[in-house]
């Protein structure tokens, strides 16, 4: 459902400018990257050759202060130094590493996995081989793009749970204006059926018949109460729990069908709790219609009530197909149905009733082919 046609657009106008910046900073880092390594290589190199220099000058000469300058401004880059004899001199490395012939065995083979060691030679002669790694800002910055596509990813998943977000509490606004709407329409013939039923009272009608009117007509004004605290706090008053669900849980049983065999059980006497009657009992009533629809029509019901602790646990059973468990949580969110002709809502509303309005949680405790058994728990109003 597509309540806004420009922001969608917007959005994957934003999506695309995110992709391609981020595109041109990663090429833009792996470029600097080379170019920096390139250099990095130039300057051992420059090193190598004022090396070759001075060990072709003859015993006794003036080297100049060229390669003497050269040798002392490279002291970033770690490298080894092994002569055709065999000989290794290491180069800004810990002092100890000179002595120790492991360390120095397992930096080369690092180095030659790092950059392509440089032969040395003088008129044709090979002189030694120089190993050189890395140097520590290479090493920071050959992790940078990691950071980066990781800092990348954080700001794509807050851009999508924003949008996420932002679409559900569009969905929730149209919601509650349905329900506010529905309960708004249903008040002006709601109005004209309490005129209406004073009339028969007043033409000597039967009075049985005038008396289930009323029971509807206040089934009507529930419903439309109920209606009308969607999408706003509702107010909560201390209650028994146990007299609220069982009095709900009666009126589902006066008005079910005689296939569907209904069972209550408390196990205590009372349980205070911080309630919104009219929302409360409804979700009494959408889990029990859940559960006569899942048995279509036939099989056994209950309800047992007992103390946790500090909360009131209310199971609700049923002996339906069941549930798988892979959509154990799914089944609360709206839009999801097992029905041809269900939007989905129930579920979603009980969710929203239970843990949102009265802090309290639901769940599917278990489901198979025998039933179903959902758990509600509320705090106690100490």
């Amino acid at each position: 459902m597509n309540f806004n046609p420009e922001k969608k657009t917007t959005t994957i106008i934003l999506q695309v400018a995110s992709f391609v910046i981020v595109s041109l900073i990663l090429w833009n880092t792996n470029s600097f990257f080379k170019k920096f390594k390139e250099e990095e290589r130039n300057k051992v190199e420059i090193w190598a050759s004022a090396l070759v220099e001075l060990e072709s000058l003859p015993e006794g000469a003036d080297p100049g202060n060229l390669p003497l300058k050269i040798f002392q401004k490279n002291t970033s880059t770690p490298m080894i130094l092994v002569n055709r004899d065999g000989v290794v001199k290491v180069s800004n490395m810990p002092k100890e590493a000179a002595s120790d012939t492991v360390l120095v065995q397992r930096k080369i083979k690092q180095f030659e996995g790092e950059n392509t060691p440089i032969k040395i030679n003088h008129k044709g002669e090979e002189l030694a081989t120089l190993y050189y790694g890395n140097s520590e800002v290479l090493n920071k910055l050959k992790y940078y793009p990691i950071a980066l596509l990781l800092i990348i990813f954080l700001f794509g998943a807050v851009i999508y749970f924003f949008f996420k977000t932002n679409k559900s509490s569009e969905q929730n606004k149209l919601w509650a204006g349905m329900a506010k709407e529905t309960a708004h329409q249903i008040g002006t013939p709601l109005t004209s059926l309490l005129g209406w039923n004073e009339l028969l009272k007043a033409e000597n009608i039967n009075p049985n018949i005038t008396s289930e009117i009323e029971k509807d007509i206040a089934r009507l004004e529930t419903i439309t109460e109920r209606f009308s605290k969607i999408g706003s706090l509702p107010i909560l008053e201390p209650l028994d729990i146990v007299v609220e669900t069982k009095n709900a849980f009666d009126y589902l049983k006066l008005r079910s069908s005689k296939l569907i065999l209904f069972s209550f059980d408390s196990k205590v006497a009372s349980l205070p709790v911080l309630l919104n009657k009219s929302l409360y009992q409804w979700t009494i009533e959408n889990l029990v219609k859940n559960g006569i629809d899942a048995m279509r029509g036939k099989g056994s019901i209950s309800i047992e009530i007992l103390k946790e602790g500090n909360n009131a646990i209310i199971l609700v059973s049923d002996t339906g197909h069941g549930i798988l468990k892979r959509n154990f949580n799914t089944i609360f969110n709206p839009g999801v149905t097992s029905k041809k002709r269900g939007w989905g809502l129930g579920l979603s509303l009980v969710k929203r009733i239970v843990e949102e309005y009265h802090k309290g949680k639901i769940k599917v405790l278990s489901s198979s082919k025998e039933g179903t058994i959902m758990k509600m728990s509320f705090k106690l109003n100490s």
